[in-house]
Parts: C-alpha cells; sequence; structure tokens
C-alpha cells in the first residue's frame, strides 16, 4: 500500500478482526481473516492461498493488540 496507511480502515479491521474471537482467539489470525475479506471480498477457503498486503496486515494486528 504505497500510499499513507488509512487509519479509519485499520481501526475498522481491527475491530472487525473481533468478530472472529467466537471461533478461536487467535490475534494474527482473526486479523488475517479480516484483511483477507477486505482485500478480496470473502473469507478464505480451506485451500485459498492468496496473499494480503502485509503492511495493511501488520497495521490491523498492532491497531488489534491497541484494543487490548
Amino acid at each position: 500500500m504505497g500510499e499513507a496507511m488509512d487509519g479509519d480502515l485499520v481501526r475498522q479491521l481491527a475491530e472487525s478482526s473481533l468478530e472472529f474471537d467466537a471461533t478461536g482467539a487467535d490475534p494474527e489470525r482473526n486479523c488475517w481473516l479480516a484483511v483477507h475479506r477486505h482485500v478480496h471480498g470473502v473469507l478464505p477457503s480451506e485451500y485459498d492461498i492468496r496473499e494480503v498486503p502485509e503492511e495493511l496486515y501488520l497495521a490491523v494486528l498492532e491497531a488489534r493488540r491497541a484494543l487490548a
């Protein structure tokens, strides 16, 4: 994401990652799921290997940790 990171988007994705805690309280996994859904429009299937932007994922993970 070459341009400046959108703080509102990062916060929204961090908050939306919390909805996946019901299936496993793993912040890394849940942030990845939220970013994957945002980038690709769907949650990953069992064999989905599409990548997500690392910079966005790491920003969402950091924001998620700040929520706690």
